[in-house]
């Protein structure tokens, strides 16, 4: 049974703020596949808060050291491929094949392509006499659906790496 009690936050792994777990329940068969704790807003704050206090030092990062880094996420994402799509197939309850070659493979992809983007992406363009910077400019919290798990939090992860 998966248990996924603790956020990473700030480098860490932490219990929440105020205890509440839920089961997981596998839609297919109706039994509990795992648990999870709810977040609050007092644990979406810490987040926040630890990712403003990265923001300045991570704007700075070069291209190629972001690049670096989307690169080793998606190395990493591959090794645990399967059990990513495992984990997916009994929240879902999703036949294996959606699972490892549509919801799993969303994920991988985001980091990917955004890796791929970025290599050629301009951060500065001229437009009829004016110059526009693209330049990262804070933190946000955000919530995502249970039901394209991995490819709703790659939509938002990547780009933000990136």
């Amino acid at each position: 049974m998966r248990e996924y009690t603790q956020f990473y936050i700030n480098g860490e792994w932490v219990d929440p703020a105020t205890p509440n777990q839920i089961d997981v329940i596998n839609p297919a068969n109706e039994e509990v596949c795992g648990h999870i704790s709810m977040g609050s807003e007092e644990d979406v704050n810490l987040a926040v808060a630890a990712a403003k206090a990265a923001f300045e030092s991570y704007s700075r990062t070069s291209v190629a050291e972001r690049i670096e880094l989307l690169e080793s996420c998606a190395e990493v994402y591959q090794k645990h491929y399967n059990d990513m799509a495992d984990a997916i197939r009994e929240e879902m309850g999703a036949p294996q094949s959606l699972a490892a070659g549509g919801q799993a493979f969303c994920g991988l992809g985001h980091l990917q392509e955004a890796a791929k983007i970025l290599k050629t992406f301009s951060f500065e363009e001229d437009i009829d006499g004016s110059r526009i910077f693209k330049e990262p400019i804070g933190v946000c919290g955000l919530i995502t659906p249970w039901n394209w798990p991995v490819n709703q939090i790659g939509c938002k992860v990547a780009p933000a790496l990136a």
